[in-house]
């Protein structure tokens, strides 16, 4: 049977599948010599230049005629006219998120602790918000009003100062819900800015913009690339890659509803990556049928098809076991156990960004109103990374107070240490609070 929904059906089994996974699964970093060449030069003008080099860039990159930076902003009652605008259902369903979203992360904040040990000495850590972020929301086509609420909530229950969010409007055209979450967010200041220049500027500062210590958000090719380049100057949330979803499916949930969560993913971009992991071999073939029934009523459907053709895959393995070696092999974004008792599950993932348990939980709920943030590691770096969250908007630092007693204890073994690196002032420094060689 053909069918008309193209997507690179594989077997576990085959003798070439470990090459054609690997082919599959590459990921090269999507900036090239000249787009590094421009943002260089942007971020070496607005850092240079400041708040005029960011209104030239603004109004050649996105079409606009602003004679003064003020242009740039948007005040408090235009976002609450925004939202005041909004439907009814559209107004209830971002709330809703938003309360959830925050509820969810009140649970991560951390609390400062100290304890006294037997040399008398105070010991402990200080947990401190940052004290200004800097959250890209990306514009045009592209704009997500769940962004504007996975990035700035977490940080306002971390207890971050101050927020400012940047958004480029092309043309001059603005998401009105956009601008609604950022009036549910309570977002500090919004700027009309993007691209690098939106990099640059927050992360150096100019005269009527302040530089920020974080910046997170998704953006295109530049604003990856230039959030590369300040990094060290600003702390970063992550470099995303395209999105990506795996499923892991026992044949028992309605092919319909997971060819839906594979096109889920897929009509992101065409670089997005869609897997689905089963060991039926005709319940492979059922949700390959239902792809090819439901692809043409999709609005994205061109992106959709070019992202499975290029990135997307059905996979049959031999059993469970091997579906979740698989799985933690890939590290994916989002997973979902589409499968009887996920919980049993659990212990055996290792990696994955988020993991969405049972055949009603879609991964589109964790998008936009579940409550974890969507804000996910890619690329396989869930090996190693983690969602956003508050701890990501909050800084530690170690308490250390000797009493008399612990600092000539703590003194003696400093002072054989730092002999042994040859670093004979840290050894005397330490040597002066021992209590035999202390001067009273």
């Amino acid at each position: 049977m053909s069918f008309l929904c193209d997507i690179n059906l594989l077997d576990a089994n085959d003798a070439d599948f470990e090459a054609q996974l690997d082919r599959l699964t590459a990921w090269d970093e999507v900036s090239n010599a000249a787009v590094k060449s421009v943002v260089d030069q942007i971020l070496k003008n607005v850092k240079e230049r400041g708040d005029t080099a960011l209104l030239e860039y603004t109004n050649r990159f996105d079409r606009r005629d602003c004679r003064e930076v003020d242009e740039l902003f948007l005040s408090a009652a235009q976002l609450q006219a925004a939202l005041a605008q909004l439907d009814t259902a559209t107004s209830d369903a971002l709330h809703v998120a938003a309360e959830r979203i925050r509820d969810y992360h009140r649970r991560q904040l951390q609390e400062s602790w100290h304890y006294t040990d037997s040399n008398g000495t105070l010991l402990g850590q200080q947990i401190s918000a940052l004290e200004r972020v800097g959250v890209y929301v990306p514009g045009g086509k592209a704009s997500y009003p769940s962004s504007v609420l996975m990035n700035t909530i977490p940080a306002q229950v971390a207890g971050v100062d101050e927020i400012i969010m940047v958004v480029p409007a092309p043309d001059g055209e603005l998401n009105p819900v956009v601008l609604a979450a950022a009036a549910i967010a309570g977002i500090d200041q919004v700027i009309t800015i993007g691209g690098a220049q939106a990099v640059a500027a927050l992360a150096f500062g100019t005269h009527c913009l302040p530089r920020v210590d974080k910046i997170v958000g998704p953006g295109n090719i530049y604003v990856a690339t230039a959030k590369r380049k300040v990094f060290g100057s600003v702390g970063l949330d992550m470099v995303a890659g395209p999105s990506e979803i795996l499923v892991i499916c026992d044949g028992r949930t309605d092919p319909d509803w997971i060819a839906m969560d594979l096109f889920s993913q897929a009509e992101h971009d065409e670089q997005a990556q869609a897997i689905l992991i089963a060991w039926d071999g005709a319940y492979l073939d059922a949700v390959h049928q239902s792809m090819t029934r439901l692809l043409p009523t999709m609005e994205r459907r061109s992106i959709i098809q070019q992202a499975l053709a290029d990135k997307g895959a059905l996979i049959k393995v031999s059993n469970p076991a091997a579906a979740i070696a698989l799985s933690n092999r890939l590290a994916p974004e989002h997973l979902e156990l589409s499968v009887e008792n996920p919980e049993e599950w659990l212990p055996e993932i290792r990696h994955a960004g988020s993991i969405f348990m049972g055949r009603y939980t879609a991964e589109a709920l964790g998008d936009y109103c579940a409550g974890p943030n969507h804000v996910l590691p890619t690329s396989a770096t869930a090996r190693f990374s983690s969602p956003l969250g508050v701890y990501d908007f909050q800084k530690r630092s170690s308490i250390v107070q000797c009493s008399p007693q612990g600092a000539s204890n703590l003194g003696k073994v400093a002072s054989i240490l730092g002999r042994a690196e040859s670093l004979t002032a840290h050894a005397r420094s330490a040597e002066y609070r021992i209590l035999e060689q202390r001067k009273e």
